[in-house]
């Protein structure tokens, strides 16, 4: 089960370009190892980019 809160916070930081709080960097998709996550990640970003 995952938190979609997490999934909300990841999303967004990876949509603007926001930092990666473990390694400092800007937030890429592949940061995200738990395959359930990433897809929450990745259906989430589909959802909310739709038009652009």
């Amino acid at each position: 089960m995952v938190n979609q809160v997490v999934v909300r916070i990841a999303a967004e930081r990876i949509m603007t370009g926001g930092l990666n709080p473990k390694t400092s960097k800007v937030y890429v998709l592949d940061d995200i190892t738990n395959q359930d996550y990433r897809q929450a990640v990745e259906d989430y970003i589909l959802e909310h980019t739709e038009g652009i």
